[in-house]
């Protein structure tokens, strides 16, 4: 039976722990110490929705600032999940930027991705309202999830959501 695969590519500014949901999805535990720097590729298989999906995730860690390398995933990528942390608005403004050059190489008015706000449980040090993130999403017109990955909350969620999206997106 044919496995459809998927393209998936993790964005988000420095410092929002956007590996942590990768390495959640695909080693099922969270990892305190990674190194930031290294771009990483991951393939995990899971079913979503009764249909076998094989994803392949592009962990871009940090590297946005090197554009060129920055174009080069954003026109491989077939959904994308943009990450931030409930504790940083700045990370939190950043989104808006990586949404529009995602739409700008891909030359369309819309493209599957899902907003992620990381560190849900950390409520304590919120920065950004749940009410923000849902704003944000209506403009975007993609899906919203808090998520925290010391607890596993979502994680596997906010991933079954980009692939629900991505399998909208090509009805």
């Amino acid at each position: 039976k044919f496995v459809q695969e998927y393209k998936l590519v993790v964005m988000g500014g420095g410092g929002v722990d956007k590996s942590s949901p990768v390495i959640q999805l695909i080693q099922s535990h969270f990892v305190d110490e990674y190194d930031p720097a290294i771009e990483d590729s991951y393939r995990k298989q899971c079913v979503v929705d009764d249909e076998v999906a094989l994803l392949d995730v592009l962990d871009t860690a940090g590297q946005e600032e090197y554009s060129a390398m920055r174009d080069q995933y954003i026109k491989t990528g077939e959904g994308f999940m943009l990450v931030y942390s409930i504790t940083s608005r700045q990370s939190f403004e950043e989104i808006f930027t990586f949404q529009q050059q995602i739409l700008k190489i891909k030359d369309k008015d819309y493209f599957p991705m899902v907003v992620v706000g990381n560190h849900c449980t950390r409520e304590s040090e919120r920065r950004v309202t749940s009410q923000e993130g849902q704003s944000l999403v209506r403009q975007f017109g993609c899906r919203f999830v808090e998520a925290d990955c010391k607890t596993r909350e979502n994680v596997e969620y906010a991933f079954f959501e980009l692939i629900r999206e991505m399998r909208d997106y090509e009805e």
